[in-house]
């Protein structure tokens, strides 16, 4: 199946991950979005590719997880990547880039971008960045990030054309 989506959700998650950082650098958490000024939370920043793998298994062993979505069940491989452009997910293993100019993909909302893909049912002829994929990166974002960190990504999903339902 084509995957319509998958530029625009990248463009609206590169926004996104634009706006933590330069609230991190400016050391203020306040944003506006949409006429809307959202605190943003804190997201979780990682040290290397095991630690990644340790989060993805506490993420996966989350009660509400599992009970979402059966493939929380299926256990996840975290491993470097080379180059340092892309994290990438397939067939329950999660690659990210660790060296020194892809670190930039040791972060949350990446690996929960990664998770997402995991949840699904490989079964499906779901888009891999279709409605779906969306709605369970959100939910993810949203009770794990938290609601502000989800409705800053909605908001440029939605902004971008990307279907989140």
């Amino acid at each position: 199946m084509r995957d319509k989506q998958q530029s625009a959700v990248y463009e609206a998650e590169t926004l996104v991950r634009t706006m933590f950082d330069r609230a991190d650098q400016r050391g203020t958490r306040s944003v506006e979005v949409l006429g809307s000024t959202i605190t943003l939370p804190v997201e979780r920043k990682f040290g290397s590719v095991e630690s990644v793998q340790t989060y993805c298994k506490q993420v996966l062993a989350l009660n509400w997880v599992g009970e979402t979505w059966p493939r929380a069940s299926v256990s996840v491989m975290v491993r470097a990547r080379a180059g340092n452009t892309a994290a990438h997910y397939s067939n329950g293993t999660i690659a990210v880039p660790d060296d020194r100019d892809g670190r930039w993909a040791l972060r949350e909302l990446v690996v929960l971008h990664e998770l997402a893909h995991h949840l699904g049912n490989p079964d499906s002829d779901e888009a891999s960045h279709g409605p779906e994929f969306v709605d369970r990166y959100l939910t993810l974002v949203d009770e794990i990030i938290g609601p502000e960190a989800a409705f800053v990504l909605r908001a440029m999903f939605l902004a971008g054309g990307v279907r989140t339902d």
